[in-house]
């Protein structure tokens, strides 16, 4: 009992599949049961097998006087493609799962225990094609048949037989992969089980495989050609500690599509790969393992295709792509921060920078980007071998991923970005984004570092924002040499509520020279589109006459408080003025909304450089 297949729980998919003539059908899958939790899949221990006959005289059920085919009989042209996947389907034929839902209902009604013979017989009741009889005895053994942890643990208390673990209601692969096979037998349908390994629990990337096999699964023959699938994987769940099963239907398993069952099932006989040209045990094991979530989310391929990556310079790269929108996270030994990751329309980019040496585990985790729940499930695991560290590329903990604007941000409302890359560099401390805001957004923005003791109101005064109708301008000054997160964040203006985090950049700056103030302090009454020329810095020189030219709308009077008061005089939609900074510490501006009124709001605040 060595086997068991990681694989994290389902989540509802739309799958497609295609003929081998072009025809094409869009299925849903909807999980029995999905509670977010992370279970393992199941297997068999070692044990005696029996290979399978290439001339089908195993085979015990058929038409009577009507012997079927043997695998080397239908099989001389009828192998699927190997390497590389054709990307149309999941399934080796054309299924559409919504002509199953009356046959899958009724199925998960019968309950019939005294014999398999009765039970098959019910079961076909609602059967009519071959095919919809191999649906009905999978959808009942995956639902009625749990893994026995016991008897994988004590094989005393095993039950194998068809009628045991009819009877039972449990057994561990062989008894799966035997009870399929009997009742396919009865049904007239040829079935063969298989063994041969699987890459299950236990199974450490890039290892061999030697000794007894350690799986079994199934081969049915339909539409003159065989068809694969696992109902052990199909069925469900064990915890970490392999003391308790839970049912989790897993629709991946059955009829899988042979180039894609080969990921985690190598079969004695390399003819029930039904692939051709056949993969080598070597390939088997060299070969990236992509678990089922990574198809039924519909990702599509990864780089590398090697499960062991060397950082070239610190750095290590993964890729991924993908049928459709995709949300995607990542954990280097159990953390997100010594990476990059950006989203793709159609999937995703990580760049890596592990700032130990040695060997990391690099997961990837991926959701539907319309799927309501938190929940991730993990798609690709990695080993990152490091032998130097990039320091250099050292990110701040406050970086979040995935990075840089997507089509998430788009959807967001935040369009026509000025910046697509994760990363802003600048030389002299000063950086400008820009984008085209979607309607009702009001747009909130900070700035964050290690290095600095940058409360929380002072990463949002080194950021101004400049509104031009329906765009808007982030201008960003850096108050010292090093790496920022610049996070932003929006809602709705109609809406009273908190502002929602949306995403965020890295700017780097390595000149030691920057040091560049914060911004002016605004107060309420500064309107969204009110704009400062000058001046831009919230620290004023000592003593000195300063220049002011502010961009406002519907105002009445502004005037500037320093020592004295000094008004500002509009001309061509600016008021400009200029006033002197000696004997105060502070500088107010301040407005006269309507002329009738005698009261000031203030708008600005600055600060005036101590002698």
């Amino acid at each position: 009992g060595r086997r068991v297949s990681k694989e994290p729980c389902e989540q509802t998919q739309a799958v497609t599949s295609c003929s081998n003539e072009g025809t094409q059908v869009t299925v849903e899958i909807h999980p029995k049961n999905s509670t977010p939790q992370l279970f393992k899949k199941l297997s068999f221990g070692k044990g005696p097998w029996r290979l399978p006959s290439l001339r089908g005289q195993d085979y015990k059920g058929g038409k009577k006087n009507s012997p079927p085919p043997s695998l080397s009989e239908t099989m001389t042209t009828r192998f699927f493609s190997a390497y590389p996947w054709d990307k149309s389907s999941l399934k080796s034929i054309p299924i559409d799962l919504q002509q199953f839902e009356k046959l899958d209902a009724y199925v998960l009604k019968v309950n019939v225990k005294n014999s398999v013979e009765e039970l098959v017989k019910a079961l076909l009741k609602q059967a009519r094609t071959d095919l919809e009889k191999v649906r009905a005895i999978w959808m009942w053994i995956c639902h009625h048949i749990e893994y026995d942890v016991v008897g994988y643990h004590d094989k005393s208390q095993l039950s194998s037989k068809p009628i045991e673990v009819l009877q039972t209601g449990k057994s561990i692969c062989e008894g799966y992969a035997g009870l399929f096979e009997h009742m396919c037998s009865i049904a007239e349908i040829q079935c063969m089980k298989l063994s041969g390994y699987s890459k299950g629990n236990g199974y450490k990337m890039g290892q061999t495989f030697t000794g007894d096999s350690d799986h079994a699964w199934n081969a049915v023959y339909l539409d003159g050609r065989w068809h694969l699938l696992d109902s052990t994987w199909g069925s469900g769940a064990v915890d970490d500690s392999f003391t308790k099963f839970t049912f989790r239907y897993n629709e991946f398993y059955f009829l899988t599509h042979p180039a894609l069952f080969i990921n985690n099932h190598f079969p004695d006989n390399s003819n029930w790969q039904l692939l051709k040209p056949a993969l080598t045990l070597k390939d088997f094991e060299n070969n990236m393992l992509h678990n089922s979530n990574f198809y039924m989310l519909g990702l599509l391929t990864a780089q590398p295709e090697t499960p062991v990556i060397q950082t070239v310079n610190g750095k290590a790269s993964v890729s991924v792509d993908c049928r459709s929108a995709t949300l995607f996270t990542f954990k280097l030994k159990g953390t997100d921060e010594h990476g990059l990751m950006t989203l793709k329309k159609h999937g995703m980019k990580l760049e890596i920078y592990p700032q130990k040496t040695g060997s990391h585990k690099l997961q990837i985790f991926a959701k539907p980007s319309k799927a309501s729940e938190e929940v991730y499930n993990c798609v690709l695991e990695y080993v990152v071998e490091c032998k130097s560290v990039n320091k250099a590329m050292r990110f701040p903990k406050d970086l979040h991923q995935p990075v840089g604007p997507s089509w998430f941000t788009e959807r967001q409302g935040f369009l026509r970005p000025s910046h697509r890359e994760p990363v802003i560099h600048t030389n002299d401390g000063r950086c400008s984004v820009t984008f085209t805001l979607g309607k009702d957004i009001s747009v909130l923005a900070s700035l964050h570092s290690d290095n600095s003791s940058l409360t929380e109101d002072m990463g949002r005064r080194h950021i101004m924002q400049i509104h031009r109708g329906n765009q808007i301008e982030l201008k960003i000054h850096l108050p010292h040499a090093g790496n920022f997160v610049l996070k932003i964040y929006a809602k709705k203006k109609s809406d009273p509520g908190n502002y929602d985090y949306i995403f965020n950049y890295l700017i780097t700056c390595l000149n030691t020279e920057v040091k560049w103030p914060a911004f002016p302090q605004s107060y309420s009454k500064w309107a969204e589109d009110y704009e400062i020329l000058e001046p831009l810095s919230g620290l004023l020189p000592a003593n000195r006459n300063v220049p002011f030219k502010l961009k406002m709308h519907g105002i009445a009077k502004v005037l500037v408080q320093a020592e004295n008061t000094y008004p500002l005089t509009q001309s061509r939609g600016y008021w400009e003025g200029t006033c002197n900074t000696s004997g105060c510490r502070e500088v107010f501006v301040m407005v006269h909304e309507n002329a009738n009124h005698s009261f000031y709001s203030h708008v600005l605040r600055y600060e005036v450089e101590i002698q």
